[in-house]
């Protein structure tokens, strides 16, 4: 196999690197950037950005920056860039020495800035942000020149020498590049590089009283870095002539190909760091990692693996244009993946006790239980049961309509590896004639199987021994929005209005098999008919264990898949 051919699906952007390589440009290497603004958590759509530019650099025997493009000191934070850290090394991937930050360039961007003003393609601007807004034009209608971009080389270095210094209030100037106000493409009309901010940065604290725009900087470091190729997401096809326009001008020894990819859209989610930054301020979620959340590390707290994103990533594939991407995509990968992988429990989530009249009061046994059926070479395990046990509420009805297959009075059930048992009666609440307790009898002939005498039941029910049971707490999660695309203004004209009210239910009296303890943390089970779950690291504790629900039993997504090949 040649070896600049992936295994995976190729793709345009794939393409364009192996034709670089095999015409020798850039001295046949790749090296390719990941560079997030630390403003933020990560989200789903960024982890298809790292996996796209980390994956082709290893492809391609190249390597991948991660550089923070902390151009914006008001809304960065550390803790962002910590958690961007932890969620990249997450994913598995590694940039080894290659950690940079544009702060670190601010000195170098700087003298560029001044180059640029020395060529005369850069100026002090003194309007307001609202006239510069003003003067820009229309897509139909050109903008209007600064009655400032006429000063002289000389005027634009001396107030930008003092904007630095800081001797301006923040808004009284700005450094534009001098290109076309009657472009039709309105990122060339002047553009603002520097603006003043006397906010405190977090890595170079007051030394900076300006800052350069993302256009500006973003470019210069890549240029800096010696990238070959800048992926970037698809709204900033517009800004590429600017992104060109500044190496250019610059006569910059490295110039990088910038090349746009479609962004992530996923729907029931939104993608606006914006948007998800509300949610969290304004107290709709616990926060940056709530489980609901499209952070990468609200999926990791959720349940989610590495494995499952990655393979998701590579599933929906990388496209010019923008699509919307089925969020059942994204649960049809993780589902595949514990199918095959998760440990198989029992645990209760809506418990009615069920008391087993004639078993013996004190005496226990140890079944056998099925680990995992899709992996013989997972084993068994041993699950204790006795006389009185809890069955889910839902699988006891009273006066059973004619599709209930499940327990009711004077029917046989089957209890998952245990026994048979018949309903033989029932204890209600005498106060509002809630059915509280069942009774039933057992066949001891039928211990992990059929009936000797070959009767047959139409259900089996999971079960947990109620002397043996762990209380736990468990997290049912649904979309977080009721709506497809909730950034769909005419879908929700406010994206807080389509917030689903259920999208989160907590269980407080759940019981659960005494195994779960045994399971190692930070791993996906599944509860038996009931879905795929895994400890919250965050919120268990030894004496009372919270459970996440990760995804459903239920696939919408392969029964499409299905449909598909039909």
């Amino acid at each position: 196999m040649d070896e600049h051919v992936s295994a995976s699906p190729s793709n345009f952007i794939r393409n364009i690197i192996k034709e670089d390589l095999d015409a020798g440009k850039n001295d046949s290497m790749v090296i390719t950037r990941f560079p997030p603004e630390p403003n933020g958590y990560l989200h789903i759509g960024h982890a298809k950005s790292i996996c796209l530019n980390f994956g082709l650099a290893a492809e391609f025997r190249g390597r991948c920056h991660l550089r923070f493009d902390d151009t914006n000191p008001a809304k960065e934070d550390v803790e962002y860039t910590e958690s961007i850290k932890q969620d990249v090394r997450w994913l598995g991937f590694d940039w080894g020495e290659h950690l940079y930050y544009a702060s670190d360039y601010f000195e170098k961007i700087y003298q560029y800035a001044v180059d640029l003003i020395k060529a005369g393609k850069a100026y002090v601007c003194s309007l307001t942000a609202g006239e510069i807004r003003l003067n820009r034009g229309t897509l139909t209608e050109p903008g209007k020149d600064s009655p400032y971009r006429n000063r002289t080389v000389e005027e634009n270095l001396e107030l930008f020498g003092r904007m630095r210094a800081g001797e301006f209030e923040e808004g009284a100037h700005v450094l534009r590049a001098k290109i076309d106000m009657a472009s039709g493409n309105i990122n060339m009309r002047d553009p603002v590089m520097y603006r003043i901010s006397k906010t405190a940065h977090h890595r170079t604290g007051e030394t900076w009283r300006i800052y350069p725009l993302y256009d500006f900087a973003h470019c210069v470091s890549d240029s800096m870095e010696g990238i070959t190729h800048s992926i970037c997401t698809l709204e900033f096809e517009d800004h590429r002539p600017l992104y060109d326009w500044f190496l250019d001008a610059l006569g910059a020894p490295c110039h990088p190909q910038q090349i746009e990819f479609a962004r992530l859209n996923m729907t029931y989610t939104v993608m606006s760091k914006r948007k998800l930054l509300k949610l969290v301020e304004e107290g709709h979620v616990s926060g940056w990692d709530d489980p609901r959340m499209p952070t990468i590390s609200g999926l990791r707290r959720r349940g989610y693996t590495p494995s499952s994103i990655r393979d998701f990533c590579d599933r929906i594939g990388v496209a010019k244009r923008n699509s919307m991407v089925d969020v059942a995509m994204l649960e049809y990968g993780i589902r595949e993946e514990l199918n095959k992988t998760a440990m198989r429990v029992m645990a209760v989530l809506r418990p009615l006790k069920v008391v087993i009249e004639n078993y013996p009061d004190d005496r226990t046994e140890e079944l056998d239980a099925v680990n995992n059926p899709e992996d013989q070479a997972m084993g068994t395990r041993k699950v204790p049961f006795s006389k009185v046990i809890y069955i889910e509420k839902e699988d006891f009805m009273e006066v059973p309509h004619k599709q209930f297959f499940r327990l009711a009075p004077g029917r046989e059930v089957r209890l998952r590896y245990a026994y048979f048992i018949t309903c033989s009666g029932v204890v209600k609440d005498t106060e509002t004639g809630e059915v509280t307790e069942v009774r039933c009898t057992y066949d001891p002939l039928t211990r992990g199987g059929d009936a000797p005498d070959g009767r047959k039941v139409k259900s089996t029910i999971h079960w947990v021994s109620a002397r043996h049971a762990i209380d736990a707490e468990v997290r049912l999660y649904d979309h977080l929005f009721t709506g497809s695309n909730p950034s769909d203004e005419k879908e929700c004209p406010d994206f807080r209005g389509c917030l689903n009210p259920r999208s989160l239910e907590v269980l407080n009296s759940c019981k659960a098999e005494p195994g779960i303890r045994g399971l190692p943390e930070g791993k996906g089970f599944q509860f038996e008919r009931q879905g795929y779950f895994c400890h919250d690291l965050c919120d268990s504790t030894k004496d009372g264990p919270v459970f996440n629900r990760i995804v459903s039993l239920k696939d919408t997504y392969a029964k499409v898949l299905k449909k598909g090949t039909k």
